[in-house]
């Protein structure tokens, strides 16, 4: 399966989910096909989940949960309908191995592994540094707007 790379910039990433700043927990858009997604994130000191010069666990998850909802919002965009609304139904086996800090880049990866009525269940994960530093799956919920 070929991925869509994308390369888009926050501004246009804004345009894909329906958080808006300073909760936007992704600044870009690398990736995408029907069962990936790619996203990154540059860790600012002003991040709503930095505390004490990391991001925290809650941060990681919310970034994981934004890559999925970009997947949704950028295949919204291009067929050109609204973005519709996510929502976290679910988190499973989340395992965080160690927090980033403020300064570096996160690069996240989902996966979609099934969907079914309105709901999609996905792994995602969460890199800095080559490293994995956090896992889980997530049960999202998509709201037709």
């Amino acid at each position: 399966m070929m991925m869509e790379t994308i390369l888009a910039d926050k501004a246009a990433v804004c345009k894909m989910i329906p958080q808006a700043p300073p909760m936007v927990m992704i600044d870009r858009l690398v990736n995408n096909n029907d069962q990936i997604t790619e996203s990154g994130l540059e860790i600012t000191s002003d991040n709503v989940f930095c505390k004490d010069g990391f991001l925290s666990a809650s941060g990681l998850t919310e970034n994981i949960a934004q890559t999925a909802a970009a997947r949704g919002g950028y295949s919204a965009l291009i067929a050109k309908k609204p973005v519709n609304i996510g929502f976290i139904g679910a988190v499973k086996k989340l395992k965080v191995y160690e927090l980033p800090r403020v300064g570096e880049r996160i690069d996240t990866r989902i996966e979609v592994k099934n969907r079914v009525m309105g709901f999609s269940l996905v792994s995602g994960q969460v890199f800095c540094r080559g490293k994995l530093m956090a896992e889980c799956e997530m049960r999202i919920f998509e709201k037709t707007v």
